[in-house]
């Protein structure tokens, strides 16, 4: 197959690392595989630009009603995710997405989308361990764990808060295109890598 669409949702207040440090991760593995095997682009509610966790500006590629279905979507967190639990148009759009996406990924609060959609039913799942209690207030027919780095359950992943987020998409790295490129792209960045085995659900 071709470079996969890997498509990062950016919202108000979004949390900079959440979306920063995945980006960098799909990035670095396509700049250092031999062919292209991510295409990485950032999608909002509007095209216009957003402003991240204390102030930082970001311009996304593509809006939310004319994106095409990624292959892969992540949906950071932060406290933006709160008001957006409660915005129906942004929570049917990613049980759109999910129906088509050969993965979906949350970093840290972004289970919080996730679960709001429907997409946690039955699932073991983690976020940032501060927002454990809500995470299972909105989804309570999954279980939410505290202990984990990230949980794989085959198409839906979640991570913990921030950092976390570069741990799960290393091993998304991995399992798509090898051990090799995932190594190389950690040393790259000069990131800790442990290839993980995911507890899964």
């Amino acid at each position: 197959m071709g470079a996969r669409t890997v498509m990062i949702f950016l919202f108000e207040d979004v949390e900079v690392l959440d979306f920063c440090g995945p980006f960098e991760v799909f990035s670095v593995a396509n700049e250092l595989a031999p062919t292209d095997v991510f295409r990485v682009v950032t999608v909002a509610a509007q095209l216009r630009p957003v402003r991240a966790r204390n102030g930082l500006s970001v311009n996304p590629d593509l809006d939310i009603a004319g994106c095409p279905v990624p292959d892969l979507l992540i949906i950071p967190g932060g406290k933006g995710t709160r008001p957006l639990v409660n915005q129906p148009a942004t929570i049917e759009w990613i049980r759109r997405m999910s129906q088509s996406a050969e993965r979906m990924a949350s970093v840290c609060t972004g289970a919080l989308l996730l679960g709001k959609a429907g997409l946690l039913d039955g699932l073991t799942v983690t976020t940032h361990h501060r927002a454990l209690d809500l995470l299972r207030e909105i989804a309570p027919s999954s279980t939410a764990v505290a202990d984990r780095r990230f949980v794989d359950n085959g198409r839906i992943i979640t991570s913990g808060g921030i950092a976390a987020g570069i741990d799960m998409s290393l091993y998304l790295v991995e399992s798509l295109e090898g051990l090799e490129l995932a190594k190389r792209t950690a040393e790259h960045m000069e990131y800790p890598y442990r290839p993980a085995t995911p507890s899964t659900s």
